[in-house]
């Protein structure tokens, strides 16, 4: 399996435009929120990969109060001007300063975690019955709209992940790590057994919008300006072929377990 957590060129490459990155990424299924926060013996939140703090933000709302920790110290700049309070540090790294949390969330991050790690770190900032939740949207356009992306990339990025492993889905991609995820922190001894929750949605993108979202993935971050310019024509070509806008189905995997000690 791909080890995304070793990649640190590309795991800390998205404050390169960090409000193009809050205006663009999905958000999560408000049902999902309501039942992390609904599921804790407290408030107290720690986000890994606060990121411009998309999930913080929903997270308040649904009444959390939530620190982050970020690797990435132009997307912590951003979560403070939000009004999080965010320490700039790896998680398998960050010093808690014997603080504790009801939990610990991570929105689209913990693949760039050590998986061994970041569980055991979890289980050290985790109050005994407080909870971690990992979670991912997985989007998948239809198959006429996923094959003439892949071939964009097939042509422009040979060889790159985004032109997936044929006969798997996006959600079955995501599936792999957190399978991954379960993996260590049932070998971290300190969580009961990992459960896994779906959520299904859909959203229609435009062609500028997607356009406007596509850099902020994590293989376009670090690309040079050219080929970027001319990826994302291509792209925009192909949505315009297929009128313009084309809808997303969404599948938010998430995985999660409870600390029993």
């Amino acid at each position: 399996m791909p080890t995304p957590h070793r990649e640190r060129r590309i795991a800390e490459s998205f404050g390169v435009d960090a409000a193009r990155y809050d205006r663009t990424r999905p958000r999560y299924p408000s049902g999902l929120i309501t039942r992390i926060a609904a599921g804790v013996a407290g408030p107290a939140v720690l986000d890994v990969g606060i990121g411009t703090g998309i999930v913080a933000r929903q997270l308040r709302a649904a009444g959390c109060r939530v620190l982050g920790v970020e690797p990435d110290p132009r997307m912590a700049a951003f979560a403070r001007a939000e009004g999080f309070e965010v320490e700039v540090a790896k998680f398998e790294d960050w010093d808690p300063a014997g603080r504790t949390f009801d939990a610990v969330v991570a929105g689209q991050t913990w693949h760039w975690v050590d998986p061994v790690a970041g569980a055991a770190a979890a289980a050290t900032v985790l109050r005994p019955g407080g909870r971690l939740a990992l979670f991912w949207n997985a989007g998948q356009p239809s198959p006429a709209v996923g094959d003439a992306f892949a071939e964009v990339f097939r042509r422009l990025m040979p060889g790159s992940p985004m032109n997936g492993a044929p006969g798997v889905s996006a959600a079955q991609g995501y599936g792999m790590l957190a399978d991954r995820a379960d993996d260590a922190i049932r070998g971290s001894g300190a969580f009961g057994a990992p459960e896994r929750w779906t959520d299904e949605w859909e959203r229609v993108y435009t062609r500028d919008e997607w356009l406007d979202q596509l850099p902020t993935q994590g293989l376009f971050t670090t690309l040079p300006a050219d080929q970027l310019a001319e990826l994302l024509e291509a792209v925009g070509a192909a949505v315009d072929k297929v009128g313009g806008s084309f809808p997303m189905h969404f599948t938010t995997v998430t995985t999660t377990a409870v600390r029993v000690r």
